[in-house]
Formats: structure tokens, C-alpha cells, sequence
């Protein structure tokens, strides 16, 4: 399974958002040029940059490749939705996506992980595809072993960075239920999805 292994903080910075979510990811100042560094400062950036540069950003947030990226264009280009929302919607219910918002990890790689390894459960199966799509009313825990590892407890009684009111989480019960499509305002995400469908849409 092909998995994006640049470095995090160096992506981050390049972009100009915090796409993996980390406290100290663009702590430091990047001096390279980029199409973010440049938007940022004011210099002149071409159309197409800023369009590229949106394309990355919603790679990076959800840690997919470009023909990953593709096929769920394609698809959001066929929904009744705004090709973006759709885009964007699909993205968000990946299951390795929603471990990650849910707290079962603390980075999507961490989640993609823990689903890969079959630590995570879909309505009581286990499911080991990251790109899982999940259904409003499904519900995801964690195997009864997994729930003991003390890494994965922390995360998910501690982390406080997403207030998704697209996720019931049940902490008695280790898991957490999608209760409804999340909305475009409700995404924890920087990002100008209708400059990745101009893009897309030459």
C-alpha cells in the first residue's frame, strides 16, 4: 500500500497550514520559496499555483496520492452535490480519517496504521482498508486488546483538538458513532476546495 512519507513538519510549513495536526509543525519559518510562503507575503502567484497548491493541501490533510485523489474527484464530479463538498465529504468519512478525528490516534498516519493492522471495528467486523468508506449511522471501536494499549488510551480520553458534532463518541464504550454527513463549515480543514476543482476541471 503506497502511504506519503515526506517529512510532516516540512510539508506543513511548505504548505503554510498544519495538515498533521502537530503543536510545533510550523514553529519554524521556512525561508524556500513556495506558492503559500509567497501568498503569504504578498508576492504574485500565478493562477495555477494557487490551485496546485489547494490540491496539496487536501492530499496532505488526508494523506492520500494523486490517483487516490483522482478516483474520489471523479466520483464527487458525479454526485447532485458541488463537486467540492462532495469531494471533500467523501474524504472525511475515509475510516482512516474519522480514527483519527475520533482520537484513536493522534496523526492520520497513526490511524492509517491502527486500521491496516485490524485494531479498529466497523459495527463489530473488522475492517483493515484505510479507505473504508464510512455510513451515517455506522459505529467505530477498537478491539477489546487494543482499547488496554496505554498509547491508544491516552489518545482517545485525551485529545481535544476536533469538535466534529459529526461524531458521538461513547468513551465508556470505546468507540464512536457517525451520526450525520459532516458539513463544508463543520471541517476541521484551511482549504479552498473550488480551486482543486478548477484545477481538475481543465
Amino acid at each position: 500500500m503506497a502511504t506519503r512519507r515526506e517529512p510532516r513538519f516540512k510539508l506543513c510549513r511548505h504548505l503554510g497550514v498544519n495538515v498533521c495536526g502537530h503543536p510545533k509543525a510550523l514553529k519554524r519559518t521556512d525561508t524556500k520559496k513556495s506558492s503559500a510562503t509567497a501568498a503569504r507575503t504578498g508576492q504574485k502567484v500565478s493562477q495555477y499555483g494557487l490551485q496546485l497548491l489547494e490540491k496539496q493541501k487536501i492530499k496532505a490533510y488526508y494523506g492520500i496520492l494523486e490517483r487516490q485523489f483522482a478516483r474520489y474527484f471523479e466520483m464527487a464530479d458525479k454526485s447532485d452535490e458541488m463537486t467540492g463538498v462532495a469531494l471533500l465529504k467523501a474524504l472525511e468519512c475515509r475510516l482512516d480519517n474519522l480514527v483519527y478525528r475520533i482520537g484513536f490516534a493522534r496523526s492520520i498516519r497513526q490511524a492509517r496504521q491502527l486500521v491496516t493492522h485490524g485494531h479498529v471495528l466497523v459495527n463489530g467486523s473488522k475492517v483493515d482498508i484505510p479507505s473504508f468508506g464510512v455510513k451515517v449511522n455506522d459505529v467505530i471501536s477498537l478491539k477489546e486488546k487494543t482499547r488496554t494499549n496505554p498509547l491508544v488510551e491516552a489518545n482517545f480520553n485525551g485529545l481535544v483538538s476536533f469538535n466534529c458534532p459529526y461524531i458521538e463518541k461513547d468513551k465508556a464504550q470505546f468507540s464512536a458513532k457517525l451520526v450525520r454527513e459532516p458539513m463544508r463549515e463543520e471541517l476541521p480543514i484551511d482549504v479552498t476546495e473550488i480551486l482543486a476543482v478548477e484545477l481538475y476541471s481543465k
